[in-house]
């Protein structure tokens, strides 16, 4: 508690880049759900230091952060900041934006549309969870569109992928040189995915495609939105697994005729009773999924 304390006092988040391939970085957050301790410091961001600047793929979830993401990067190379990606609108993948003013900052247009439409009441949120960590964070939009395709940056090639199915607009980022695929929230590792903005089918949809893209793409690392960097699509594995088994024991439970209070008080299965955040995310899920379960089985929809 100590240690957790004084990293909190002085507002250092402790980033140290991780070489994950050639010329690729990621800082990989904690696996737990925002507190005044973490600062917001739970998904992973990457950079990719290519011959003409630095690409960045999210900026973590508050100026503090993108401050010191910036410092982080300067210790690897003095090359500037090319570019700046925003996978997808989640607050703890865009907020540090700010600390890139001046820099190009990409998404999908979609994306582009729910920061606007919901970018300041996330970082409210934010404000009210992680406390002063966000002091001084305002918005700060992407400035560019991004779609699916070939993007030569930088001079580096990339190869964006276009998905939905955790959010309205999920982005992921292939870089051809290093075979590193840079896959936002629609991949979790060691740790329960969350669902606030899914819809589940279009994410299992969205999960079948990636699998077989990576196969066909031949990728050396898959860096996910949240967890642990793996040389193997386990992470998308994982991620269906929990996918699947949430939406069937929704389907389940309406057709046992259950209320929102029995689904809650349902233990979760073994494999993922260790799984981490997997009972807060279950709860949470259960909130927006069960209702739409059961008027799905209401009318007939739910096979």
């Amino acid at each position: 508690m100590l240690a957790g304390s004084a990293v909190a006092a002085a507002f250092d988040y402790g980033l140290k880049a991780r070489r994950v391939a050639d010329g690729v970085y990621a800082f990989i957050g904690h696996t737990e759900d925002f507190d005044t301790v973490n600062g917001g410091n739970i998904a992973n961001a990457a950079f990719i230091v290519a011959p003409g600047g630095v690409i960045v793929v999210d900026s973590g979830s508050s100026l503090r952060y993108g401050q010191q993401m910036r410092a982080a990067i300067a210790a690897v190379t003095d090359k500037p900041v090319a570019l700046v990606i925003n996978t997808h609108h989640h607050p703890d993948h865009f907020l540090g934006n700010q600390a890139f003013a001046g820099v190009p900052i990409g998404a999908l247009a979609e994306t582009r549309q729910a920061i606007a439409a919901e970018g300041d009441a996330f970082a409210e949120n934010l404000f009210r969870m992680s406390g002063d960590w966000m002091k001084g964070t305002e918005l700060q939009q992407p400035t560019r569109t991004l779609a699916a395709g070939p993007l030569e940056i930088a001079g580096r090639r990339l190869r964006l992928l276009a998905f939905d199915g955790h959010t309205g607009a999920d982005l992921v980022v292939v870089d051809e040189a290093s075979g590193v695929v840079i896959a936002g929230d629609l991949v979790f590792h060691g740790r329960a995915p969350t669902t606030p903005h899914a819809n589940v089918a279009h994410w299992l949809a969205a999960l079948d495609r990636l699998e077989a893209l990576t196969r066909e793409l031949g990728f050396k690392v898959l860096l996910p939105g949240h967890g642990e960097p793996s040389t193997s699509a386990a992470p998308i594995r994982e991620t269906r697994a929990w996918l699947v088994w949430l939406v069937d024991a929704m389907r389940q439970a309406a057709r046992d005729g259950l209320d929102m209070n029995e689904v809650l008080a349902r233990p979760l299965p073994p494999e993922f009773a260790s799984l981490p955040l997997a009972a807060s995310e279950y709860r949470r899920s259960v909130g927006h999924l069960f209702p739409a379960a059961e008027q799905d089985v209401l009318e007939g929809r739910a096979q």
